[in-house]
């Protein structure tokens, strides 16, 4: 089910598969302080079964036609994640979420992934709407749907909580032209 989007030469995203499970859980280890500070998740993902099971959990969503989960592959190198949170295809919309290990951070990656996953939204899957959801605080975040020509809809307002903090969110979303 090799599911992958060629960027250019040095980047590249693939489904994520459970032959990943390894990689996937050392991206997350190596960086899991950074990690913390905007995703709920990390203090969950304790082991590479963990990482194996949200893999599962990507292809069975993707199966069930809710959109991938793809791994962002800088330099033959797990780098991060990309993928839709859900599929509403009665609406033709979808939410993408997205997550960048320090090491990779300022080479414009996450920049470049989120131009593949709107032209894959908009030219493979037909949708017309797509959100991105970012904490208010989360400068480093909010600048990529900023600079992707995202308009800023509106403040969710105690939207997650994050290891016992509260946070708001800006929702961002690009329709297609």
């Amino acid at each position: 089910m090799m599911l992958q989007i060629k960027i250019d030469d040095e980047l590249s995203l693939r489904i994520l598969e459970e032959r990943h499970a390894e990689d996937l859980f050392a991206a997350v280890d190596n960086c899991r302080t950074y990690l913390r500070e905007w995703l709920p998740w990390v203090d969950a993902t304790r082991t590479v079964r963990d990482s194996k099971d949200y893999i599962k959990f990507g292809l069975k969503k993707f199966a069930d036609g809710q959109g991938p989960e793809f791994g962002i592959w800088y330099k033959g190198e797990l780098a991060g994640v990309i993928g839709l949170h859900y599929i509403h295809w009665q609406n033709k919309k979808s939410s993408i979420g997205y997550w960048l290990s320090e090491k990779f951070q300022g080479k414009g990656i996450m920049s470049r992934a989120n131009e593949a996953m709107l032209s894959y939204i908009f030219e493979e899957l037909d949708l017309n709407r797509v959100e991105i959801r970012v904490a208010t605080e989360n400068k480093k975040s909010e600048a990529i749907p900023e600079r992707l020509g995202f308009e800023l809809e509106g403040i969710a307002r105690k939207s997650e909580i994050i290891y016992g903090r509260t946070v708001d969110h800006k929702v961002f979303a690009k329709v297609r032209d």
